[in-house]
């Protein structure tokens, strides 16, 4: 959130009636300022359980891949799937005999079953893989190398690992648009300062506010769909990068596969798009984190103030071990420090890709849990900024106290007197530019300002401008009108605004996106779940042959 503007020492204690030191302060403490977790105060028993009471109050995760799923789903795991495809097509198409074909597949799910007994080996080298079948069944089970290549592979491979690890992005994701959008609709009458330039500039509602982010990310759900489906193409079948003479059916190998379609170039497949496909998700990741800092950066400023009116709630701060009065805010900051990371992970994939010439390794999957880890730490960031939405507490009363010590609604004040009476904008815009300097002057809040002081600072200003009629034409409860923040709030006209009722149709259509978007995650995950099923399916049949 934007800064609060501290009041002086002397401002504090001149004027209480302003500040209300006590009930404010009583519901700071409320909000959980005064309550941060000590971990002095529970022993913890393990090394797991020690760590686990810091990232409870810290948002500190380091994990090592984007889900359960995307964790077994290794480099070892797409081995097999791929020696599992190629010895179904490789028999479908007669380039392994029918005879051999039962003898070859069970060596296939040999050499995977065996990585889960002791002593099982996981090979990250395909070769390595190859050994444990030939062993197992003889030097024909390399007929499922055919018209194949590690380059074919592993540019597979990581393009079925990305894929998984943009839709546990895009998941993760959904569930910070799904915050932002119920803590909106709570807030859509909780009145807070927008800020321009560094500088309070007008009243919006704290809902219209997270709204705006709420959009923001959505556009980031729609560049998620846009790339997966560029992700989604398969290399498999076009061996180093000119296919073979095989004649190789990547079509049905990329069915097997759970991929939509192919990379058609066999160039392109293996040594090109591996370029622009993951600098293009990437990207998509560090335009997230960006925001995801900045949002951390406008609620962390609150921290920076005397009298803030948004904290975490109760618990999710952290004492300082020698200064009592400290709530420190960690999981903002390790949120804030994940989104720097992811940053700096995607720029990883960029370098590593510049100035090097096509077919080299240096660029194919540095996004990856095994070099920069973009995605591992871009679910990491946002599962840590669903946690900072879920643990804000807003004062609303303080807010808007906030607002009422600012002359943020000046603008107002220019248009209704234009609006309602055809002054011209100009000249009221240099009358309230006036009132503004002569309240700022003597330290006078909006709604304290006297009217009688209104009339006369009109006058002048109709004197500057020749106006014909220099009574001010707002009667003073206008004026206190066009002053106050929730009715400058609540006046606003027009799409997208920050009136109440527009947030509210804002917030529901933005559910609705959300829903779809779901829809379209959940369908994707369900294409590659029949797809792993058909490819199970095929490979029994060519195992249970003779």
């Amino acid at each position: 959130m934007p800064s609060l503007q501290r009041p002086t020492l002397g401002e504090i204690t001149s004027r209480p009636s302003r500040f209300l030191i006590a009930p404010v302060m009583a519901a700071i403490f409320a909000m959980g300022h005064a309550h941060a977790a000590d971990t002095l105060d529970t022993a913890c028993k393990t090394t797991a359980e020690c760590q686990a009471q810091v990232a409870k109050i810290q948002g500190v995760v380091k994990g090592d891949a984007t889900s359960a799923l995307s964790k077994s789903q290794d480099t070892f795991y797409w081995f097999g799937r791929i020696n599992m495809a190629s010895t179904v097509v490789n028999a479908e198409q007669g380039i392994i005999p029918k005879a051999q074909a039962g003898r070859i597949a069970r060596g296939v799910e040999h050499s995977i079953a065996q990585a889960t007994t002791p002593g099982g080996k996981r090979p990250t080298d395909v070769l390595q893989v190859e050994k444990i079948i030939t062993d197992a069944v003889g030097p024909e089970a390399t007929l499922i190398h055919t018209g194949r290549s590690r380059q074919d592979i592993h540019s597979t491979l990581n393009a079925a690992q990305l894929r998984l690890e943009m839709l546990d992005f895009a998941d993760a994701l959904d569930q910070v648009r799904a915050r932002l959008i119920t803590t909106a609709q709570a807030h859509t009458a909780t009145y807070v300062p927008a800020y321009t330039n560094g500088v309070q500039a007008m009243p919006i509602s704290y809902g219209h506010y997270l709204m705006a982010w709420a959009d923001s990310f959505a556009r980031d759900s729609v560049r998620i769909r846009e790339a997966y489906a560029r992700i989604n193409l398969s290399p498999m079948g076009t061996a180093v990068l000119s296919n073979s003479s095989w004649g190789i059916n990547r079509e049905r190998l990329a069915q097997l596969l759970g991929f939509d379609g192919l990379i058609v170039n066999s160039l392109d497949a293996g040594q090109i798009s591996t370029y622009d496909i993951p600098i293009e998700a990437t990207s998509i990741a560090s335009s997230t984190a960006i925001r995801v800092g900045a949002f951390m950066q406008d609620v962390h400023t609150q921290y920076h103030q005397t009298l803030p009116w948004l904290l975490l709630a109760s618990g999710k701060t952290y004492t300082s071990s020698a200064m009592p009065q400290k709530a420190n805010p960690g999981i903002i900051q390790n949120t804030r420090a994940k989104a720097s990371d992811v940053v700096a992970s995607a720029q990883a994939s960029l370098w590593r890709a510049h100035n090097v010439t096509p077919g080299m390794i240096d660029y194919k999957n540095t996004w990856s849990p095994a070099s920069a880890k973009t995605f591992v730490q871009g679910v990491e960031m946002l599962q840590q900024f669903a946690d900072v939405l879920d643990s804000l507490r807003i004062d609303p009363a303080r807010a808007l106290d906030e607002l009422e010590s600012e002359w943020t609604t000046s603008m107002e004040l220019a248009e209704a007197l234009q609006r309602s009476h055809g002054v011209p904008f100009r000249v009221g815009h240099h009358f309230a530019s006036d009132v503004v300097v002569y309240a700022k002057e003597r330290n006078i809040r909006p709604k304290d300002f006297p009217y009688a002081e209104a009339v006369r600072i009109y006058r002048e200003a109709g004197k500057k401008y020749d106006l014909k009629d220099q009574r001010l034409p707002l009667g003073e409860a206008a004026f206190r009108r066009a002053l106050s923040p929730a009715d400058m709030v609540t006046t606003r006209t027009g799409t997208g605004g920050p009136q109440p009722q527009e947030v509210t149709r804002m917030a529901t259509v933005a559910k609705d996106t959300l829903a779809k978007d779901r829809v379209w995650s959940g369908e994707a995950r369900q294409r590659l779940l029949a797809a792993e099923a058909a490819l199970n399916a095929a490979f029994e049949g060519v195992k249970s042959l003779p």
